[in-house]
This record gives structure tokens, C-alpha cells and sequence, in this order.
């Protein structure tokens, strides 16, 4: 893990960060191209010197583009994730993670720009793929839709309740009251408030759903030889990977064909594997978790496969005050898709460095491990482990 080829996140970027529609006068490409110059100077690295792009499901913000744009002196490494939804969070930064330790290209950035407000996003069936025909007729048109017969069967199985759902919903709320970053940073939630908002799609309610937004977050990734050289502070990449259980086909966005004995599940149990023993730890060693939180259901699906708890406990452990501030688990400190921003998911890469660093807004004491996942339940889901250099 000290090797000079390690890779390691070196410069982080972000721009404002608002609700659906907030942001008009400037692109979704502008936006992207601000957060990656904002990761460049955070690393003390010259914009030119860029020579990789990577990011994930169906971003607009084309690296040929980019590449000009930024005027770079070579463009060796575009890549792109795919798979819907934000389960390609985590595999861009394993792309460039990957491309960097392999000499393809030196420095990499990883990046995701969303504008809603001036794109098409959700409100009227899209069919994203072939299996998306089989789901429509019976009303799955959107992934509230689509989540709640995964949470309705959790519920069915173990016993979990909408309480314990609401645990993950109020810390994210908490967190981001400390966040100046943070959308909802001056909403309090009460868990009447939980219980009492609108219905999206039974048993999710309101609080239950991330937010929609505009804005864009970026990464620089290189090795820990050439970090040496540079000013910002190196946040080593551990482990990274993507993965999904045997048959699972699409998952939570399209198919729902998932093999029923798991499926109520994040889809990330063989993967969660495979990033603990490439880190050389084990889920008892991670300090802080950022967990991929389009729904409150799929935060404790993912704390169930990643082994923070047994399969079926995860209602429980959330209701014993393990992932709140100064729990056991902090997750999602920085208030997460639900109450900071829904850039994809990728904002919750930007948190995992930041609490390596020690810079959150919701400190974790003496973080040393922080695992973070792209999106589960769907193919293919992702993941890093995140270590001090």
C-alpha cells in the first residue's frame, strides 16, 4: 500500500450546489469544467497537465470536449462507466484509480457534472433498456417506484420498520445542518416530520427520497510518487472495484429479475469482499462510511452486504444510534444525496477524503478508514476504501 504506484485522490473540486432547476446561467458542461479547475488548484496541479478523464452513467461532459476545453497537453486515458443510476460512482475514481497505477496516464480526473434543470431526468417513463418493457405495465416508471418493492419486501422479511428507515433520513438531516455546502443545511427534521410528509411510493415517503439537484464535483487521481510533488494533501485509494451478485441482471432500475434470495439486498456482498482484502482490513477497521444513499432503504441494505451488520439487522443497528454523530459508524456526514446534494452520488467521494483529511464539517475523531459506495442494487455497483497516505 506504500508502493510509489498506489494511487491516491490528490485534489477535490466542487461547485455551488442547488436544488432542481437552481442553476440556468451557465452549462452543465460549464459547471463540470469549474469543479475540475477547483480540484487542480486544490492539488497544486497545472490544468494542462491532466492527461485522463473517466466518469459514469451517461455524463455529458465528453472528455474530447473536456480535453480542449482545458487545454491539456494530452489526452491518454477517457473512459466511462456503465450501468444506471449512480452504482458507477465509486468505478469512475476505479477507473482512474486503475489508470494511473498502470501508467496509462499520470494524472486523472474523475468527475461527474448534473444539471437537472436543464436536462431531462425523471418524470415520464424512460425506457432505459429492453427490460424497462416489462416492468412499465405494472407501474414501475421511476426508481421511487422501483425502491419500494425492495424496502417492502425488507420490511416483510425482518421486521424493519418506517422508524428505523427514518434513523437514516434525520442523521442525514443532522449532518447536513453543520454542512455550509449543504442544500437542506437549514432544514430540521423531526421524526414527525418524517412520518407525516407526502407519500412518493408506499412505504417511501418524502424524507425517504434524495434531493434532486444541479451541480457538479470532480477528483484528481495520480500516485503517491508523483503526489509528492504536489501541495494537496494525498488521501491513498486502498481498494477500489465494481461488482454485482450472479443474476442479478439490471436490478433495482429496470428488470427487477434479481434472484429472490437477495432480493432485498444492495447487490455489493461479493464485492464488499473483495475491497476488504485487497485493503488488507475488514468492516470492524472502518472508521466512516459514505453509503450511496438514493433512498433510506438502500443505506441499510448497503450496511447489511458491506458487513457492518448481519443480513436483516440493518433497521436495528440504525435505530441503536450506530451511524449517527458519534456513533460507532458515522455515514453520511456530509449530509448525503438525501440532504447535501444529489450530484450522482460523487459528492460522497469528495466526504470520504475529507474525512482522511480531517476537513469535514462533521468530523469523525482520528478517521483513518472510510469506505464509500456508488449506487446499490444496481449492475454494477461500486466501491473504495479511502486510507491516510
Amino acid at each position: 500500500m506504500s508502493s510509489a504506484n498506489q494511487p491516491c485522490i490528490v485534489g477535490i473540486g466542487h461547485t455551488e450546489f442547488t436544488k432542481w432547476g437552481g442553476i440556468t446561467e451557465v452549462s452543465e458542461f460549464h459547471l463540470a469544467a469549474r469543479a475540475i479547475l477547483a480540484a487542480a488548484r486544490d492539488a497544486g496541479l497545472a490544468p494542462d497537465r491532466i492527461d485522463g478523464f473517466a466518469s459514469y452513467s451517461g455524463d455529458r461532459n465528453e472528455p474530447s470536449v473536456m480535453h480542449a476545453t482545458l487545454g491539456t497537453r494530452q489526452l491518454r486515458f477517457a473512459s466511462m462507466v456503465w450501468g444506471g443510476g449512480g452504482g458507477g460512482a465509486c468505478g469512475a475514481v476505479a477507473q482512474a484509480a486503475a489508470a494511473v497505477q498502470s501508467g496509462m496516464a499520470d494524472y486523472v480526473v474523475a468527475y461527474r457534472g448534473l444539471c437537472q434543470g436543464q436536462y431531462f431526468r425523471f418524470g415520464q417513463f424512460h425506457p432505459w433498456t429492453p427490460d424497462s418493457n416489462f416492468i412499465a405495465p405494472f407501474g414501475l416508471f421511476a426508481p421511487p417506484q422501483m425502491a419500494a418493492l425492495l424496502t417492502r419486501r425488507h420490511m416483510a422479511e425482518f421486521g424493519t420498520t418506517r422508524e428505523q428507515l427514518g434513523r437514516i433520513s434525520l442523521s442525514a438531516y443532522d449532518n447536513a445542518s453543520r454542512n455550509p455546502h449543504a442544500v437542506m443545511r437549514d432544514r430540521r427534521l423531526s421524526m414527525d416530520d418524517y412520518l407525516n410528509a407526502r407519500m412518493i411510493a408506499d412505504p417511501l415517503g418524502l424524507y425517504d427520497c434524495c434531493l434532486e439537484s444541479d451541480g457538479a464535483c470532480a477528483v484528481i487521481v495520480t500516485t503517491l510518487e508523483r503526489a509528492r510533488d504536489l501541495k494537496g494533501e494525498a488521501v491513498q485509494i486502498l481498494s477500489y472495484g465494481q461488482g454485482s451478485e450472479p443474476g442479478w441482471g439490471t436490478g433495482l432500475l429496470a428488470g427487477h429479475n434479481m434472484p429472490d434470495a437477495i432480493y432485498a439486498s444492495a447487490n455489493a456482498a461479493q464485492l464488499a469482499g473483495d475491497l476488504y482484502r485487497r485493503a488488507g482490513v475488514t468492516a470492524a477497521d472502518i472508521d466512516v462510511a459514505e453509503l450511496y444513499d438514493a433512498f433510506s432503504c438502500t443505506v441499510l441494505m448497503a450496511l447489511e452486504d458491506y458487513g457492518f451488520c448481519p443480513r436483516g439487522e440493518g433497521g436495528r443497528f440504525v435505530a441503536d444510534g450506530h451511524i449517527q454523530r458519534g456513533g460507532s459508524l458515522p455515514v453520511n456526514t456530509s449530509g448525503g444525496n438525501m440532504a447535501e446534494a444529489y450530484i450522482h452520488g460523487f459528492n460522497l467521494v469528495l466526504e470520504g477524503v475529507r474525512q482522511i483529511r480531517g476537513s469535514s464539517t462533521s468530523q469523525v475523531p482520528d478517521a483513518e478508514l472510510c469506505l464509500v459506495c456508488g449506487g446499490p442494487s444496481v449492475t454494477p455497483t461500486s466501491g473504495i476504501i479511502l486510507g491516510s497516505a
